[in-house]
């Protein structure tokens, strides 16, 4: 069993658009977050459509060790992802179901960094985040997300 925090939530209307820092959002089952590129299918990969799509979660850890280790400096929004966790082993997630507040997920496959990320980002950020790139999620439960919110699962 865990409890880590979410500690920061972004989103961006259109694909490669800039993530945009949010207060809270609303998690829709088999659409995603309002407000979200792949929320309104025009996201760079929403041609393939699935449950995986719906939301995306990263380490704040990961972030920090790819400043540390790799010295590639990337804000929380700047991973393409949507919510940013700190306490929260994501690998182990995979297959499993867990909360973030009272939004229930399951966590369908690792999001691992691709060309795409790293030409929106940096150079080094793909290589950085190889296997902690975060995890891509399906929202079983709906609600609402909001910074600090506790994300837990057994």
């Amino acid at each position: 069993m865990f409890k880590g925090t979410v500690v920061a939530i972004h989103i961006a209307p259109d694909a490669a658009a800039k993530m945009i820092p949010v207060k809270e959002v609303r998690a829709v089952p088999g659409q995603g977050l309002e407000g979200d590129r792949y929320f309104h299918r025009k996201g760079t990969y929403s041609e393939k459509p699935g449950p995986d799509r719906e939301v995306t979660l990263i380490e704040i850890e990961a972030i920090e060790a790819l400043k540390r280790d790799y010295r590639v400096a990337l804000d929380p929004g700047d991973s393409r992802r949507n919510i940013a966790t700190r306490g929260v082993p994501l690998n182990q997630l995979v297959g499993r179901e867990f909360t973030v507040g009272a939004v229930g997920l399951r966590g369908i496959r690792l999001c691992e960094p691709c060309g795409h990320l790293e030409g929106l980002t940096r150079e080094g950020v793909r290589a950085g985040l190889v296997h902690r790139g975060g995890l891509r999620a399906q929202i079983l439960t709906g609600g609402v997300i909001r910074p600090g919110d506790p994300v837990q699962g057994s």
